[in-house]
């Protein structure tokens, strides 16, 4: 067993993971395209799971949202940026096409920090991993909906539910666990439609069902 230790020791040595204090990487995404909504995002992923959703830098009214990703989902995230050797390599392809957004990718960990700036990339990780953003910006427009319509129009609840649905049934939705206090919210609130308490109530139960595949 102490064998087993101290070669595992020399392992993580050698891989620089004992080398001083241990800085868990994070990636920084941004996009900004002037005429979408939102025109810009900007998601910070770290490396234990947790996230930061902004849609502004400047405004002091913005207030970001945060959530945690799934373990399944942080590899997935991490392993891409490793593919793309932590964004030491330009990506953007210098191809004319149409304006699709200027994308940043950031590589963050202690003193290393590198990073790349393209608007279409001919690159199929890139695309990969821009997706995963596309669809993180994806579900938590779909949590804020949510929380507003749940707050302020309860008789509209149940269509913002349904299209929360049509995205999971997608398979657009990341980290959908962060729904799971409000949809049990609005299942048990008896001023919301009867037809909308069932849908959280049914999309609650998918989303726990699913969790151990996010493991």
């Amino acid at each position: 067993m102490r064998g087993r230790v101290f070669a595992f020791i020399v392992t993580l040595s050698l891989s620089g993971m004992l080398a001083g204090p241990v800085d868990e990487p994070r990636i920084f995404y941004s996009r900004e395209l002037p005429g979408a909504y939102p025109p810009y995002v900007q998601i910070v992923v770290h490396y234990d799971g947790r996230a930061v959703y902004r849609e502004s830098v400047d405004d002091p009214d913005d207030e970001p949202v945060e959530f945690r990703l799934r373990p399944s989902e942080v590899r997935e995230i991490f392993h891409l940026a490793e593919k793309l050797d932590r964004f030491r390599k330009p990506l953007e392809s210098n191809l004319k096409v149409a304006n699709m957004g200027l994308k940043t990718f950031r590589w963050e960990q202690g003193n290393e920090r590198y990073e790349q700036k393209f608007n279409f990339s001919k690159n199929a990780d890139a695309r990969l991993l821009a997706d995963w953003f596309a669809r993180i910006t994806e579900t938590i427009r779909h949590r804020v909906n949510l929380e507003r319509t749940a707050r302020f129009d309860k008789l509209g609840v149940n269509k913002v539910l349904l299209q929360l649905q049509i995205s999971m049934e997608r398979k657009r939705l990341v980290a959908a666990d962060q729904f799971l206090p409000l949809l049990d919210k609005i299942a048990s609130d008896e001023a919301i439609l009867n037809m909308a308490r069932s849908r959280a109530a049914m999309l609650a139960r998918v989303i726990r069902g699913s969790a151990e595949g996010g493991k």
